[in-house]
């Protein structure tokens, strides 16, 4: 594994850079890399709600064509449902030899949505965080990590051009690690539906149920399986595996190394393995893109359905009660998805 916690800073200061969305990490890198000294442009539709916000923050914006013909390097970041239809109406015929496409995710590329010519560097720079702190670090004088790929070498300098780029947004400064667009997409896709989102949270649900269908108030059995998951996800993020052990009780580790492998037995095993390959072999692709073609529907309807669950309703009561939360039931602090980051919204 190859990390760069330093970078030739001249390749992406000699480029134009166009943004294109100003979402959760579009509005990150944007305004890093105007903070870094690059010139840089944002993309927008002519009706975007995100465009008095970002001409307010400094930055200049303009319509996604006129961005993607004006920029050298074109980095692509809304939501991967989206991104097709953007590249083929806008992008596209802006994509001429010498000139670089990005992407803070490699869904598109991997899975040959998007086809870029000959001629056209095809990088990714990915942080590896919401894009709130990818600005937050950044403002305090550091950075996250950053994955970084190359598809298409056309220039023989592609790798250069996307640690360049990442550093302008302040990744050097925790490393920026070599990896190709497959291992990033295909990990990405797991770790959200295995632990992050789809795991977590079907844990989460199933133990709140268990408790309260054995007669426990649901206020204590939001505070075991939701609120304290925080205090524990903090130890991993901190210090790994054996530092969360450390530092809980000793029961609570004699728990932990006797009981959860009852949770995560071999059966959930072999259900992770067949997420594994669904994504390895394209179907999940398939499926969430003819989902989204189709309207959502399904996602619709879960999405509405999840705000009648039980523990949303206690949550939102027990939250109320805890001053030091901002209230806000939109979580990312402050910097939630506009038109140009949200799941079901067009660009």
């Amino acid at each position: 594994m190859k990390v760069h916690y330093e970078a030739d800073s001249s390749l992406i200061h000699d480029k134009q850079v166009a943004v294109i969305g100003y979402g959760s990490q579009g509005h990150a890198h944007a305004l890093n890399l105007h903070d870094s000294g690059v010139e840089v442009a944002v993309g927008l539709r002519p009706d975007s709600s995100s465009r008095e916000k970002a001409e307010q923050q400094g930055l200049t914006v303009m319509d996604i064509g006129e961005a993607a013909a004006w920029g050298d390097v074109v980095m692509l970041l809304i939501p991967d449902q989206h991104q097709k239809e953007v590249y083929e109406e806008h992008l596209k015929e802006h994509m001429t030899p010498g000139t670089a496409l990005g992407f803070g995710h490699g869904f598109n590329i991997h899975y040959d949505r998007i086809e870029p010519p000959e001629g056209v560097d095809v990088f990714m720079v990915a942080p590896k965080s919401p894009g709130h702190l990818v600005r937050r670090t950044y403002a305090q004088g550091s950075g996250v990590p950053c994955l970084a790929a190359v598809d298409q070498d056309a220039s023989g300098g592609a790798m250069e051009l996307a640690v360049s780029y990442a550093d302008a947004i302040g990744g050097t400064h925790a490393g920026v690690i070599e990896t190709t667009f497959k291992d990033e997409t295909e990990t990405d896709l797991f770790g959200e539906q295995a632990v992050l989102c789809g795991g977590s949270q079907a844990l989460i649900q199933a133990s709140f149920e268990t408790l309260v269908d054995a007669g426990y108030p649901p206020e204590l059995a939001y505070f075991e399986c939701l609120h304290e998951l925080k205090l524990i996800v903090d130890l991993y993020y901190e210090g790994g595996l054996e530092y969360m052990n450390y530092s809980v009780s000793d029961t609570a580790e004699y728990g932990n190394y006797t009981r959860g492998p009852r949770v995560i037995d071999d059966d959930v095993r072999e259900e992770m393995q067949d997420i594994l390959e669904e994504i390895q072999s394209g179907e999940f692709a398939e499926e969430w893109m003819e989902e989204y073609e189709n309207g959502a529907p399904n996602l619709l309807e879960q999405r509405e359905a999840l705000k009648d669950e039980q523990i949303e309703k206690v949550g939102k009561k027990l939250r109320g009660m805890m001053p030091w939360l901002d209230g806000d039931e939109t979580p990312d602090n402050g910097e939630a998805p506009d038109a140009e980051e949200a799941s079901t919204e067009s660009v």
